[in-house]
């Protein structure tokens, strides 16, 4: 990613064009941008236009584990942005990186959809029914660990692609079942595909899954933008991607968590770091208020550091 340059940046945009968002180019990028684009334009009568924009992780067919996952479908959109080439940027905010970039503002989160992650399986079985042996294909070193420890009887095989790829590996017969995201599925009206919804409790969701990042540069913009944040949402993932930073392990790392509001001012947060084989892991739980949702994260995390995550983590790579 470029540093962001030294002058002042481009001009605010004036209220007669329309804001550049910037997006990756995959149906389901176009999807969830094309929502918070139709969102901004309802609340503020903005209107906004896609720019298509290709990322490394877009074009590279190895595993976010070799090409390093933080950032590979974040950086050129950032740069974009530093280059004035575009107004805001939507990102899937379990992609982005924990470290806040210089310059850039964290504008919005938007309300989370589903966390869960989902199995789409041949002949619609769900997890426990399939066999030993089945070949299940994930991308996610978070999901293959998890995985392994709740069926180690299962192949894990490392797969990279579009939900329509992943999906295919099971209608062609290359695959038993693959798990992804169910807010894809969601937000691309292909929920009755899964064969079952996984219980986020038992499959930890990656910190930040199912909500998305609204960043801009222009700070005349944020007071805009701010109208597609949603509060309770935010707090969750600031204790969930705090949690992931003190943990140091990035968005490719075998980690989960999950915070959710207990009532309008207590948060809880369970966090699972794991080797990826699945043969260890560590859980731990802790409830703190909605103002200190940092604080939350930074406790639950070095509460794992103290039993041991740090060399489970370096175990698992």
């Amino acid at each position: 990613m470029s540093a962001p340059p030294e002058d002042s940046g481009p001009p605010a945009p004036g209220p007669e064009r329309a804001l550049r968002l910037g997006t990756r180019a995959s149906a389901l990028a176009l999807a969830q941008s094309g929502m918070m684009a139709e969102a901004l334009t309802a609340a503020t009568g903005r209107p906004v236009e896609l720019v298509h924009v290709t990322t490394y992780g877009d074009t590279s067919r190895e595993s976010l584990s070799v090409i390093g996952g933080t950032g590979v479908f974040v950086n050129a959109l950032r740069d974009a942005l530093y280059a004035g080439e575009i107004d805001f940027a939507v990102h899937s905010l379990k992609d982005l990186p924990t470290a806040a970039p210089e310059g850039l503002h964290l504008a919005a989160v938007s309300e989370r959809a589903a966390v869960n992650d989902a199995l789409v399986a041949r002949d619609g079985l769900k997890l426990a029914d399939l066999p030993a042996g089945a070949r299940v294909g994930t991308g996610a070193a978070r999901r293959m660990a998890l995985l392994k420890m709740i069926r180690p009887d299962l192949e894990v095989v490392p797969i990279r692609g579009n939900v329509d790829t992943r999906v295919n590996f099971v209608r062609s017969g290359r695959l038993d079942a693959v798990l992804v995201a169910f807010a894809g599925l969601q937000r691309l009206g292909r929920d009755d595909e899964a064969t079952e919804v996984l219980d986020p409790e038992i499959m930890l969701p990656s910190p930040g899954q199912g909500a998305l990042a609204v960043e801009c540069r222009d700070a005349d913009l944020v007071g805009l933008l701010a109208v597609l944040d949603h509060g309770p949402t935010r707090a969750a993932v600031v204790a969930e991607r705090t949690m992931l930073a003190v943990l140091e392990a990035g968005c490719s790392a075998p980690v989960g968590g999950h915070a959710i509001a207990l009532d309008d001012n207590v948060l809880s947060l369970t966090g699972v770091v794991a080797t990826v084989t699945g043969s260890r892991g560590l859980r731990l739980s802790a409830t703190g208020t909605v103002p200190d949702a940092e604080g939350l994260g930074r406790r639950v995390a070095e509460g794992l550091l103290a039993e041991g995550a740090a060399e489970i983590m370096e175990a698992g790579q």
